[in-house]
């Protein structure tokens, strides 16, 4: 199985989430297919580092 593609929108919205403290696993739910060690490439930076956060969440994103 192959991962899902990771493009520059998502890491900006993976960014904000977070820095929101929103978890891996939701945010893996809202972006089904894209695993953990994708999500960890973008918050430590070695994937989009030159991405910055969304200004806001897509309005159907998860919430605490």
């Amino acid at each position: 199985m192959k991962d899902r593609p990771l493009t520059p929108e998502m890491a900006a919205v993976i960014k904000l989430a977070r820095a929101k403290k929103i978890p891996y696993s939701w945010i893996s739910g809202y972006y089904f297919g894209l695993n953990f060690g994708r999500i960890g490439d973008v918050v430590k930076g070695r994937r989009f580092p030159e991405i910055p956060p969304a200004k806001a969440l897509p309005p159907d994103f998860p919430a605490a």
